[in-house]
């Protein structure tokens, strides 16, 4: 117990050491900043910008503005996570910014329903991906291309709260949304993608 105390002690100390070089305008921290979560940043901007250029220029907004902010960092939260908030604001806005492409309604893509209220295709039993890290790697690519096939709204919130695990106050204060909005739109985001995903992993059946 008193090796993870003093790691977690360690950790902290050396953040707080990098916040206060950065503060002081040191270009090795900065450096160094990037260099610790440049990849982590890059990975949460890829789920909500697939073109790499796209991705990679909401990183480097997001480290212009937490350079910008670091005076403002108070500490009350991990700086991974505080640099976090600020890619992911950096990815919605260059969403916000770049030209709109005809988008699919929601609609389109929910599951049908009966008269009575059944599903007119009921769901079926997914099989199990095999226990290999390339089957892993694929259905990871696979979720995510269809993902991007979702329109924005709901594809932001599904990202949101089920990839970045946000809790629902946040992802609506983030989208400027309603709570109430957001549990809305991240159930049919969920009905869709299922839908989407049902055709390539619905399990054989004899």
């Amino acid at each position: 117990m008193a090796r993870v105390s003093d790691s977690g002690f360690e950790a902290d100390r050396d953040e707080a050491s990098l916040v206060a070089r950065l503060r002081a305008g040191e270009d090795a921290a900065f450096e160094e900043l990037v260099r610790r979560y440049g990849g982590r940043l890059l990975a949460v901007a890829r789920r909500f910008l697939p073109a790499e250029e796209d991705a990679r220029d909401a990183v480097q907004d997001a480290f212009l503005s937490a350079f910008r902010a670091i005076g403002r960092f108070e500490g009350q939260s991990r700086l991974s996570t505080w640099l976090h908030r600020i890619v992911v604001n950096a990815a919605l806005m260059k969403l916000r910014t770049r030209s709109r492409k005809p988008e699919a309604l929601i609609e389109d893509l929910l599951p049908g329903f009966l008269e009575d209220g059944h599903m007119a295709h009921p769901a079926v039993a997914w099989r199990k991906p095999a226990d290999d890290a390339v089957e892993w790697a694929q259905l990871r690519t696979l979720v995510l291309d269809n993902i991007h096939r979702l329109p924005e709204a709901y594809r932001n919130v599904l990202i949101l709260r089920d990839i970045e695990e946000l809790d629902t106050e946040e992802v609506a204060e983030i989208l400027g949304a309603s709570p109430n909005a957001v549990k809305t739109r991240l159930h049919r985001a969920r009905l869709a993608l299922r839908g989407l995903l049902e055709p390539h992993l619905r399990r054989e059946t004899a």
